[in-house]
């Protein structure tokens, strides 16, 4: 199935970078700094403009390579728009059945969004492929690791307070793999076109994240 399969990739690649910006024209040679930094998972946010526009581009530039997936979900109508422009899977900010369903549909996988162990729980039951924890900041690494104390099941990955050098500490508080959007992408860098700030950007990512998992094992 191409929803386990993706999900495992996504688990695998520890990973999912946040592309959230305002000028669409940048954003191809953003995600191809990131991808050359080993980041190969890449999410496009709805909020970029012409995002399924950059999906397709994306999807077409990289094929199978990297996985393209699109963020800020709220609707099944936007998660089926995004598949049929090349999307692979699909993540949102907030718990919603129609958007797994239409997801799910497709046979890719969901990170849907929760902030309670509840919300989680639920989300879990719903099919969420992933959890996302979000906005992670606010409640830390000690949730966690309290929350997967007695749902160990959940596969949770933190969005917001996600940094290259703390990647690794949430891998280790529990989480499958990690979100990253404005740590990555530095904006001063990405207006002076210094795109190679990026990919060493992703690279300090890539070695927090497998520390974090040595030191978990």
């Amino acid at each position: 199935m191409a929803r386990s399969r993706i999900t495992q990739q996504l688990i695998e690649a520890g990973a999912v970078a946040v592309l959230r910006m305002n000028d669409a024209a940048r954003l191809l040679p953003v995600a191809e700094a990131v991808f050359e930094g080993g980041v190969l998972a890449l999410e496009v946010t709805m909020t970029v403009p012409g995002a399924l526009a950059m999906i397709e581009a994306l999807a077409g530039r990289f094929g199978s390579d990297a996985l393209v997936g699109v963020g800020s979900v709220l609707n099944a109508a936007t998660a089926r728009q995004a598949i049929e422009a090349g999307a692979r899977f699909v993540v949102s900010p907030i718990l919603k059945e129609e958007v797994i369903a239409a997801t799910h549909h497709h046979d890719l996988p969901v990170l849907a969004g929760a902030f309670s162990p509840t919300e989680a729980q639920h989300a879990h039951e719903l099919g969420a492929d992933i959890v996302k924890v979000f906005p992670a900041d606010v409640v830390g690494m000690a949730f966690f690791k309290a929350v997967l104390a007695p749902m160990p099941h959940l596969k949770l990955m933190p969005t917001g307070g996600v940094t290259l050098e703390n990647a690794g500490d949430w891998i280790r508080a529990g989480a499958c793999a990690v979100g990253v959007g404005s740590a990555l992408l530095d904006k001063k860098a990405i207006a002076r076109g210094n795109y190679e700030v990026l990919t060493e950007n992703a690279r300090m990512l890539r070695r927090s994240i497998a520390a974090g998992r040595v030191r978990e094992t």
